[in-house]
């Protein structure tokens, strides 16, 4: 019993030494992470994801929290006879769902999520784009009622006050245009975005699936390593569908300005933030320019 628990304790000083190279190598750099999907809806997950990011803070990365909320969106919805609609992966917003999915969103999740980091003596601000017009937003689709959204700029400026003063920032993905009319956009749309905008080290996609595969009934076929390029030819052989397309087209657009890599992950995944910084092999995909 002695020796396992001596055997523990050295695995604990192993896994510190092999972190300390890359808690070296990101220090005082900013990590976006968009976290959503089932870890949202299960406890033990989420406490997990929220521990992560407050290590992450504590050794001196800079993470910023952009959230969905899609299962508790759906599941409000569903309450109030509400059909959940999407097309490519993304919601449609009717006027009625715009303000279902903007209270679940800024007043339940965001706020859930801030309460629990800040129970460990964080300092997480929670945000909406609103909110000292940090993400400026106008119509994606050229129709009268859906209110999905496209990001038209992001308040840096905002941002680093807050990253500066090492303020942890959760971000709700929802914003307004000029004249105050509400958008829906699509969290991994508004992750990129901020992680463009900021010229973070980092884009990471936590998901309900292992990453990028060739066939996604087969977590053998997960592809760890692949550049802009490898990912255009996967969504032209139909390989990448559904959801996963507005994943990797925020991946791609955030590689093709200043972002040093996009990670897509499982959130499923005990400490899958810390894994994936953290080890060498990582456990989900990593793009690259």
């Amino acid at each position: 019993m002695e020796e396992t628990k001596m055997l523990d304790s050295f695995q604990r000083v192993q896994v510190l030494i092999e972190a300390l190279p890359f808690i070296q190598q990101f220090a005082g750099r900013t990590i976006v992470i968009k976290y959503g999907g089932s870890a949202m809806k299960n406890k033990k997950l989420k406490s997990e994801i929220i521990n992560d990011i407050l290590f992450l803070s504590l050794v001196g990365i800079k993470p910023v929290l952009v959230h969905g909320g899609g299962p508790i969106i759906n599941s409000w919805l569903q309450k109030l006879d509400i059909e959940p609609k999407f097309e490519n992966g993304i919601r449609v917003t009717d006027q009625k769902t715009m303000e279902i999915v903007e209270m679940v969103l800024v007043g339940k999740v965001n706020k859930d999520l801030v309460t629990l980091l800040n129970k460990n003596n964080s300092c997480a601000i929670g945000l909406s784009g609103k909110d000292g017009n940090l993400i400026k937003a106008s119509r994606l689709f050229d129709t009268d009622n859906n209110f999905v959204g496209k990001v038209n700029s992001v308040n840096t400026q905002l941002l680093n006050l807050l990253l500066n003063e090492n303020y942890i920032p959760i971000i709700a993905s929802t914003a307004a245009d000029n004249e105050g009319q509400a958008y829906n956009i699509n969290a991994d749309t508004v992750a990129g975005a901020i992680a463009t905008a900021l010229k973070a080290e980092k884009l990471i996609l936590l998901t309900d699936t292992p990453g990028i595969m060739y066939n996604i009934h087969d977590n053998n076929t997960l592809i760890r390593h692949l550049n802009i390029e490898d990912a255009c030819q996967l969504k032209n052989q139909e390989i990448i569908l559904g959801g996963m397309i507005p994943k990797i087209d925020c991946c791609i657009n955030a590689l093709k300005s200043s972002v040093k890599s996009a990670h897509i992950i499982d959130g499923r995944i005990e400490h899958a933030l810390l894994l994936e910084i953290f080890t060498s092999e990582g456990i989900g995909s990593m793009i690259v320019n």
